[in-house]
Order: structure tokens, then sequence, then C-alpha cells
């Protein structure tokens, strides 16, 4: 695998040379300063690939170029929009930067609860609850027809939650919720939040499936030109949320995306951490299926306390995912294409050590860097036992 790392520009507070010291080959980033549906300049993309390079590194995928809300709905400027992410993929082929990582969740990224669950070691991680979900729609938004969205054990536990919760715990839920994560979306309050849903009323699962499909066949000619790779990031988490549908959450989407959208360019960002959000979801099947459009990895893993509760692991090899059959897959698909593939660790802990820092939550320094240290261990023995096997046939 080339051992990548997310970087969120010069703001991030882990910089390029304890990224590289981390071992480190190929950064992903993008131009965090640029809105959805603005066009990346030549000369901008130049300016981090130079500040990667001197560091000792490569920019090797932009995660990500986010797809402006116009085109997810068709409306307003959404023609326009697909121009500009055309012209933004022409100049990143220009500088030689191939691979762009992307998804089409409506309106919110990845959603969390709790952005600081204490773990027994005093170490901290990201955690889900349906039922604080449900409770922050149903008491906070109010959004009309929300109690529809939910089974009746979840209103059920959600209202049973707001009616025992502390001011502290309410303020919990409401900014995890509301947090803006970098290059995706902006800080919210409720109010703009119920607006923003509200703008995807009569936007159906169906026709957010129509629209993605129909962006993807429209930039597809552009990759083409380019030898780029498009790779799509899974729902996370893998079913609605604010009664926003979701469309790209399991084999069955992957499958029907595949059908609708035939190019090889187009393909899966398999993150390991998303697609396990479903408890139902194989992993191992879903890479030896879709292993030729494979092309990006998130590597983390994910405990499961309870229905509709899930956090990150204490570790990106034990828990729900497979990993290390996973990381078999991976060495054998890039034995087959003749290349690796960039993986990422994803969402570490925060640990003490990175206390004095304000990373962004999911992004600490030491937590990736056991994650990366865990997953280059289990590549390197993996392969130290293959040679093995092979010397002894």
């Amino acid at each position: 695998m080339k051992q990548g790392w997310r970087w969120f520009g010069v703001s991030d507070a882990v910089p390029l040379r304890e990224i590289r010291q981390a071992g480190v080959t190929d950064v992903v980033t993008a131009l965090y300063s640029r809105r959805p549906g603005e066009v990346w300049p030549v000369r901008e993309i130049r300016a981090v690939q130079k500040m990667v390079a001197a560091a000792g590194m490569s920019w090797s995928v932009v995660e990500s170029v986010p797809v402006h809300e116009d085109v997810k709905k068709h409306t307003g400027e959404w023609r326009r929009y697909i121009a500009n992410y055309r012209r933004t993929l022409e100049n990143l082929a220009k500088c030689g930067i191939r691979t762009v990582c992307v998804n089409f969740m409506p309106a919110l990224d990845w959603t969390r609860t709790n952005l600081n669950f204490a773990l027994p070691d005093g170490s901290e991680v990201e955690l889900y609850d349906e039922a604080e979900v449900a409770a922050f729609d149903l008491f906070v938004l109010k959004r009309p027809g929300a109690e529809k969205s939910y089974r009746t054990s979840i209103r059920n536990r959600a209202q049973k939650l707001w009616s025992a919760a502390t001011p502290a715990l309410r303020r919990r839920i409401a900014k995890c919720i509301l947090y803006g994560l970098p290059g995706t979306v902006d800080d919210l309050t409720p109010a703009q939040l119920l607006a923003v849903l509200r703008t995807y009323d009569g936007i159906s699962e169906t026709q957010l499936r129509a629209n993605m499909y129909a962006f993807l066949n429209e930039i597809t000619p552009t990759l083409e030109a380019g030898n780029m790779r498009l790779a799509i990031h899974p729902d996370d988490p893998p079913h609605p949320v604010f009664g926003l549908p979701r469309i790209f959450s399991t084999a069955a989407d992957i499958r029907e995306m595949c059908r609708q959208c035939p190019s090889p360019l187009v393909g899966l960002t398999l993150c390991t951490g998303s697609l396990g959000g479903d408890p139902k979801c194989d992993e191992v099947a879903v890479f030896r299926e879709f292993h030729d459009r494979v092309h990006f990895c998130h590597f983390r893993n994910i405990v499961h306390l309870a229905p509709g509760v899930f956090r990150e692991s204490e570790s990106h090899l034990f828990g729900k995912v497979d990993i290390p059959a996973l990381m078999s897959e991976l060495l054998r698909e890039e034995k087959l294409r003749g290349e690796e593939i960039v993986v990422r660790p994803d969402h570490g802990r925060l640990m003490q050590i990175d206390r004095h820092r304000k990373c962004f939550p999911g992004y600490s320094y030491g937590g990736r860097l056991v994650g990366l240290a865990e997953l280059r261990g289990l590549e390197a023995g993996l392969k130290a036992r293959s040679n093995h096997e092979s010397k002894r046939r």
C-alpha cells in the first residue's frame, strides 16, 4: 500500500514535517479555502504541491472536490457548477493529480453525536447514537414529519433521553451535530440546518440517485481525457439522517452505480468505517466484488455498542471490520494491477500527546500514527508470510 495521510493545509494542527516523520509517502489534501462550485486554479494547486514536495511527499489524492448542493438537487446554477467541476478536474490533471475522492451526501457530511467519547485509558473517539440524533431532530429542530423517520424503539429512547438530559448533554449533542467539518460545511445553527433541510423537500431517494448518476456520467469524459479516477465515498452513517436520503451505503448501492455509470474510472473509496456502520455489511465481500473499482481506501475500525449506536475502535485492526482480511484483498489487487493503492489511517483516537493541539475530530496525530503503524505492520507480516510460503512450495 501507499501510505497516505489526510492533511488540512497550513491551518492543520499537524504539520507536514511530522507527517513525513510518520513514514507517509502520499498526502491526501485539497484546496480547503475554495468553496463548493468554485474552479480550482492551477497556480493554487501547484502551490500546495510544492509545499508537499518540499516536505518529501507527493500529493496524490484529492479529498475532496465538494459537489455543490445545486448539483445534488438539480436546482439553481447546477449546470454551471458541473462545468466548473470539470474545469477543476482538468486543472488537477494538468498538475498530475489523478485521484479524487468525493461524496454525494446531501446537506451534511459524516454525522456524530459525541466527538469526545472517553475510553477506559483516557483517550477519546467519536460516537454515533441514533437516539441522540432523533432527540435533536424531534425536540430541537422540530422538523415537520420527523417522527416518521424513526422506529418506535428509537423514538421512545429519544424521548426518555431528552427528558432526562442535562443542559450540558443537550449542548454536547447539538454542538456535535452542527459542527462544520473542514472542507465540507460551516458550523450551523438549528435554524440554519432546518432551512438547509427544507431545500431537499420533495427530492426523493430515486431523484437523488438519478442526479448522482447524471453528474458522474457528465464528468466521465473529463476523467477519461485526464486519465483520472473518481473515488466515491460511502454515506456515513449508512442510513437516512434528518429525513435526507442516503444513496451510497450498501453493496447494492455500489452495484447499481456501477451499472448506471459503466466507466471503470468512476469507482469507490473503500471506507471501512462508513460501510461498517451497517452491522450487516460484509466489507471484505464488498472489496472482492468491486475490487477493480476500488481507487482509494480509508482503513479504520468500529465497535457496535447497541442497535443504532457505534463508536470508533481502540485499534485500527480490531473491531467489527476484518482489517487483516481486507489487507489481504488489497495486496492481491495491487499484485493484479502492478501498482499500489493509497490507504490512509482514518479517525485515530485523541490521545494525551495531542491534548495541546487543536486537531479536527478524528484527525489527531498520535491516534493516526498508531493506526498507520498497525496497518504497516500488518502489511509487512502478510507479505513476509506470503514470501515464506512461496519458498516452501
